[in-house]
């Protein structure tokens, strides 16, 4: 007995000498990844922030470092983050240590683009952010290059270009659709205005699984949900709003969905079993995709008119649905997500756009002109509890919230900031 309990005692002893302790954890190791458009569920919601006893009048900065043009949003996996954007007539993709923002590699490619003028003022960076899957990293650049690297070094794995497949491969204002990953398929819209393909890729070798070719992208990002009894792929393109199959790309159903641009740009929200988007001129809509016998359908659940979505993608808390209106240039608003009924609305004239993150208690709201407002995620009123100007020059990239961390991409450069009390 005594032997057995020695024993036991050094194995014990050498468990502590080896296991690492949580103070040599780093923030960003120790927060939830962001491996994708919008985050884990691709629904702008992170976990782990604890809300402090007062907001700081200003958020710290750690580090910030010039990484090139572009909206394309930061994604973070353990102690890495991933930053797709321009470099001159390159576009890279580049690794660095989220504690300091140091370069660990970079992967760049000459990528010639000419912006449509009514687009100009977006500049010439990507706009779609990439997707991290299984040790790889896959971007989908503004002209429509779909590239898929190894995470750990950067080199390219495989690299997809449509030209000789379509006329055009972007649409009108450049590619901004963000893949999505759904087991071993990466999913993205290739192909351009007017004649392009809902494309599933073997995310391993880059080859055509299946293919939706009814019509060309749109601006927003899809995202795979179970509704209906039907694991389904669900997005905007050109003119439609449409839910495939997302093992073969079988058309489940499918909604008309024209703008006078044709600029559909806002990611579905899923709640429960209904959908929720906003259409041009059609304001925020729930509908709810049921079988009829062999087929399906997307029945209207609730409608909306008092706001309308364009380019914000809204969250959900409970049954709260958070976003910014594109009506009286810029206003928040919060909807009861089960009847459509709208609860409050903030003031107007708040931006073009607003990237909103939901970390459970609080909303952070960052506008297009580098106000970052923390708001309580409440159905009873707009009342801001902190306001912070977190960057230079305009913010059109989505941030990352890891921990106590705000990753943010502006213009040219990513700054990691820290919400100390």
């Amino acid at each position: 007995m005594k032997e057995a309990f020695l024993a036991w005692s050094q194995v014990l002893l050498l468990w502590l000498t080896l296991a690492p302790a949580p103070s040599a954890l780093s923030p960003a190791a120790a927060a939830a990844d962001w491996p994708q458009w919008r985050g884990p569920n691709r629904d702008g919601r992170v976990g782990g922030f604890t809300v402090p006893r007062a907001w700081p009048k200003t958020l710290r900065e750690q580090w910030k470092v010039t990484v090139g043009v572009g909206h394309s949003s930061p994604l973070l996996v353990g102690d890495r983050l991933y930053v797709f954007a321009r470099a001159g007539e390159e576009e890279v993709l580049m690794a660095l240590d989220a504690a300091n923002g140091k370069e660990l590699w970079r992967s760049a490619q000459k990528v010639a683009y000419e912006m449509n003028s009514a687009a100009r003022d977006h500049g010439k960076g990507p706009k779609s952010t990439p997707v991290f899957s299984n040790n790889r990293v896959c971007t989908l650049g503004i002209s429509g290059h779909l590239s898929c690297h190894d995470a750990r070094t950067g080199k390219v794995v495989w690299r997809k270009d449509f030209s000789g497949q379509y006329p055009n491969t972007s649409p009108l204002f450049g590619t901004a659709m963000s893949p999505v990953v759904e087991k071993n398929l990466l999913i993205a819209h290739v192909g351009g205005h007017d004649k392009g393909a809902l494309t599933a890729f073997d995310a391993e070798t880059g080859k055509v699984v299946w293919s939706y070719e009814q019509d060309g992208p749109a601006y927003s990002s899809p995202v795979v949900a179970d509704l209906a009894g039907a694991r389904q792929v669900v997005t905007f393109t050109q003119k439609e709003l449409i839910g495939v199959e997302a093992a073969s790309g079988k058309l489940l159903w499918k909604l008309p969905a024209r703008s006078a641009y044709d600029t559909n740009s806002v990611t579905p929200v899923v709640y429960k079993d209904t959908l929720i988007f906003s259409a041009e001129g059609q304001g925020i809509t729930a509908v709810r995709p049921v079988r009829r016998g062999a087929a399906m359908a997307a029945e209207v659940v609730w409608n909306n008119k008092e706001n309308e979505l364009y380019m914000n993608s809204p969250v959900l808390e409970g049954n709260l649905l958070f976003g910014m209106s594109a009506r009286k240039k810029g206003q928040f608003f919060c909807i009861d997500a089960e009847t459509g009924r709208t609860l409050w609305q903030g003031p107007g004239r708040m931006g073009e756009n607003a990237a909103i993150i939901n970390a459970g208690a609080v909303l952070f709201l960052l506008t297009n002109d580098a106000n970052l407002i923390v708001a309580p995620a409440s159905g009873k009123e707009y009342a801001p509890l902190a306001q912070y100007t977190v960057a230079a020059s305009p913010t059109w990239a989505h941030p990352v919230v890891a921990g106590n961390r705000i990753f943010v991409k502006d213009e040219t450069t990513l700054a990691s900031l820290t919400v100390a009390e």
